[in-house]
């Protein structure tokens, strides 16, 4: 993936040296395997992965603490990598916003380590990255991108950035009111039914994962040949289906909250293919 020498986004918050390493992805007591299967328990089975955590490490989870003095530089690689896609992702939306007559706000990106404080509560390594639209942040434990490449079998540049650009897909769901009408509907809904719309959900983002790679490749043309092919390995690794049957249990559909493996492939292509963000309505389609 061509992103060195690219713009770097000023919307990076690095708090590391100030997060909590004992609950932390690699970190204390877990090594990448208990993480890995805390991951799958939080993303597809329902369970919390703090519980999880706690049975495998044999003590509580990841506490807010002193500065890290290992903690990474602000200018090591990973950040910088982190900064140039965030800052890629606001270069398209905000286009793209502005041409559906709108105004793009970006979001901030938080890096941390183990466990941070969030408007959604506090945030731990074991959930993955993920995004809280009560303060329109996206959280991110670098050593994720490890457990994509150790334990999940997605590694690649251009799968690191099609997980931010999933996130930011979210960011992207909040401001339009996508977030707060599922928010309305989990009152009324069974844990069944919502986990079918939590799938739809889901599935757009990964179409507006691709629509940002279609209008950044046409723009700045930061693909190289492997690229794609790494983020649809990244989107089959983390299917539901291909992680329950990871976790040594049974294919469980009614428990799907991500889709499965060829669904997150098919709407990420599906995106990339048309940059179009009015192919990404996953909620008007019968059939995923």
């Amino acid at each position: 993936m061509r992103w060195q020498g690219n713009r770097e986004s000023d919307n990076v918050e690095d708090v590391r040296g100030s997060s909590g390493r004992s609950g932390g992805l690699g970190g204390g007591k877990l090594g990448l395997g208990g993480v890995a299967i805390a991951l799958v328990a939080s993303y597809f089975l329902g369970i919390n992965p703090m519980t999880v955590l706690n049975l495998l490490g044999g003590g509580g989870g990841p506490t807010v603490s002193a500065p890290d003095p290992n903690a990474p530089p602000a200018n090591d690689e990973e950040t910088r990598f982190v900064r140039t896609i965030l800052a890629d992702t606001e270069d398209v939306w905000r286009v793209l916003f502005q041409q559906a007559g709108g105004q793009y706000q970006d979001p901030k990106l938080v890096l941390f380590r183990g466990a941070v404080p969030t408007a959604c509560g506090t945030g731990q390594s074991a959930m993955g990255p993920f995004y809280c639209p009560g303060d329109n942040k996206v959280y991110l434990d670098l050593d994720f991108f490890d457990v994509m490449h150790q334990r999940l079998g997605a590694p690649g540049d251009f799968a690191q950035a099609y997980v931010i650009a999933h996130e930011v897909g979210h960011h992207v769901q909040n401001l339009v009111g996508t977030s707060a009408k599922m928010d309305q509907m989990r009152q009324r809904l069974s844990e069944a039914q919502y986990n079918a719309m939590s799938v739809r959900l889901e599935l757009q983002a990964d179409c507006y994962a691709g629509v940002w790679a279609h209008h950044a490749q046409n723009s700045r043309q930061i693909i190289e040949s492997g690229d794609v092919e790494e983020a649809l390995n990244a989107a089959a690794q983390i299917g539901d289906d291909t992680l329950q049957r990871k976790g040594g249990g049974a294919v469980s559909p009614e428990s799907f909250t991500h889709g499965t493996s060829e669904q997150r492939m098919t709407w990420f292509k599906r995106g990339m293919d048309t940059g179009d963000i009015k192919q990404c309505n996953t909620f008007d389609k019968n059939a995923l």
